[in-house]
């Protein structure tokens, strides 16, 4: 069975940095899409960032573009999101997500990263930027 297990996530004041991370068990990570999302209270989950296998060109939303980097360190077989100049509008469970099928690319659909283009997600890490 596969799985996706997020960490790094916690409290932090405004300006600040957080690092998630993604580790994968029981499948590689290196031929896969992976991809955060977020969710706050009472919004739809909204796709934040993807990574694509192979060449590892990005996708970043507008809202975290020059503020978030995501990367990949197959040996470690972990995705990672270095989110920097953190906002208070960015608190919420970030959920990393794998495709299913190794197509090792990002899908975005009018600008926007889809949810249902992923089949694998882990649990959810919270990260809130409070004053």
């Amino acid at each position: 069975q596969v799985q996706l297990v997020e960490s790094g996530g916690g409290s932090v004041q405004p300006g600040g940095s957080l690092r998630l991370s993604c580790t994968a068990s029981r499948f590689t990570l290196d031929y896969y899409a992976i991809a955060w999302f977020r969710q706050a209270p009472g919004k739809e989950r909204e796709g934040v960032s993807c990574i694509n296998s192979g060449n590892n060109s990005t996708y970043y939303s507008d809202s975290v573009k020059g503020r978030f980097t995501i990367s990949r360190d197959n040996a470690k077989n972990t995705v990672y999101l270095q989110m920097n100049s953190l906002k208070e509008e960015d608190t919420a469970v970030y959920y990393c997500a794998s495709e299913v099928l190794p197509l090792g690319r990002c899908t975005v659909v009018a600008g926007l990263l889809s949810p249902r283009f992923f089949g694998y997600w882990g649990q959810g890490t919270q990260a809130t930027v409070s004053s």
